[in-house]
């Protein structure tokens, strides 16, 4: 029934060269996170209104609540939404348990190709199984941990002069983790303007996925790895090796010595507030603050500068963000929702996300050479995207993601064992999912 009504609806697609308003207009539900990009989306999607003569809602859910309520809407059937853009780890999920459509006959009826796009988007937001052609999502939002920094206190001569007697170098934008640990371990506790402030706001939140999306931006850059490149649900050695475990150390060490104090249970928002408040030099985040950042009256314009996040000793990545949208296979209104993906890939349309705030995953829109001069924080998207790596996107994502967020938040924040210890019981854990997957 679902195959019958994705053929139809490509049919209907690909017979119209330009939107026309069909007979009867559909009331499309759009699902997403609640934050700075959903209000673009809004008032980007005025144009599709208008073009399509479809109505559209919103539902927009704060980022601590969205996948518990997201997943749950999918899980029982619900109808609530016809489009959804969805994590990127919901991808496995979304095929497996057919939450999703499959889009490959739409993309093929329509010649939208996924060669046009950021191939980590590809892989990241629409593929499964992973490395394979088969497409369950659009690339929509293309994300990435990044870092923010006072370029203003950077820029201080007496700074300047302070931290090169001490390190013997310059004060400027840090190349490696342990550079961006000396400039952290420099500002903590030092006053600035008559005010307090503090190395890094980090991620350290327990309760969704805060943690896990800020320690892997250390793990990947001494060389965790997710399992054996040629047995991935082989775990032991790769999770657990003892450069990881190096990796886990190492963040532990940010935490106790550079960040302020009460920053336990951080993620997006806390950060953007410390930072924006005066309270840190430096701020790890996802690369939708950029925006808002650079427009902030306080630590906005040439105040502020970015950087991706620094290598390591075992490599240089970055933890992916972003999502892809996708058409809910329960939606009754699947042949709408298809216009509204044909719309949102259109180049012109993607160039219109970008200015509006939005981060196009679109290389006809990133590789444009203006585009790296377009604002002051794309030529670091650009470089972050290069370096991107991800976490599961297995149907039991979850599960996975709950063990690591008890794991490596019992030892960072609650001091609790040693790094070996915590990521050797990371592998017990998943080693337990995989069975109960049959994976194992």
């Amino acid at each position: 029934m679902k195959s019958a009504k994705l053929l139809a609806a490509s049919a209907l697609v690909a017979a119209s060269s330009s939107f026309v308003a069909p007979a009867q207009a559909a009331d499309l539900t759009l699902c997403w996170a609640s934050w700075d990009p959903a209000n673009a989306l809004i008032e980007l999607s005025k144009d599709f209104e208008k073009k399509s003569g479809h109505n559209m809602s919103f539902e927009f859910v704060p980022w601590p609540n969205f996948a518990d309520r997201m997943l749950n809407e999918l899980n029982s059937g619900g109808k609530l939404c016809d489009l959804m853009i969805g994590d990127s780890q919901w991808i496995g999920l979304g095929a497996e348990a057919g939450h999703y459509v499959k889009l490959n006959d739409f993309f093929n009826a329509e010649g939208i190709s996924m060669d046009d796009f950021i191939p980590a988007t590809v892989t990241g937001y629409a593929e499964w199984p992973k490395g394979t052609p088969n497409y369950w999502a659009l690339p929509a939002f293309g994300d990435v941990v990044g870092w923010t920094y006072r370029k203003d206190w950077f820029e201080r001569p007496e700074l300047k002069a302070e931290f090169s007697a001490k390190y013997e170098r310059e004060l400027t934008v840090p190349k490696t983790l342990e550079e961006l640990k000396d400039i952290a371990e420099f500002f903590q506790g030092r006053e600035i303007d008559g005010n307090k402030v503090y190395g890094a706001a980090i991620y350290t939140e327990r309760g969704s996925e805060g943690i896990t999306m800020g320690v892997t931006n250390a793990l990947y850059n001494y060389g965790f790895k997710y399992g054996n490149p040629e047995n991935p649900y082989e775990l032991a050695g790769f999770v657990n090796s003892p450069e990881a475990a190096s990796g886990l150390e190492f963040y532990k060490t940010l935490y106790d010595c550079c960040t302020a104090p009460g920053s336990s249970d951080w993620y997006m928002s806390e950060n953007i507030d410390a930072y924006k408040s005066g309270q840190v030099a430096l701020q790890m985040n996802f690369a939708f603050i950029w925006p808002g950042v650079h427009a902030d009256p306080n630590v906005g314009g040439d105040r502020s500068g970015y950087f991706p996040n620094p290598a390591g000793p075992g490599g240089h990545f970055a933890q992916l963000g972003g999502q892809g949208i996708s058409v809910v296979s329960y939606s009754e209104d699947q042949e709408a929702a298809l216009e509204y993906i044909k719309w949102f890939a259109q180049p012109e349309i993607q160039k219109q996300w970008w200015e509006l705030g939005g981060y196009s995953a679109l290389r006809a829109v990133v590789e444009d050479p203006s585009f790296a001069t377009s604002q002051p924080y794309a030529q670091t998207f650009l470089d972050s995207m290069a370096i991107v790596k991800d976490f599961w996107a297995e149907p039991a994502y979850a599960s996975l993601l709950l063990a690591m967020q008890d794991r490596v938040h019992n030892y960072v924040v609650a001091g609790q064992g040693t790094a070996q210890e915590a990521l050797d019981g990371l592998v017990k854990d998943w080693v337990e999912v995989f069975e109960d997957e049959g994976k194992l």
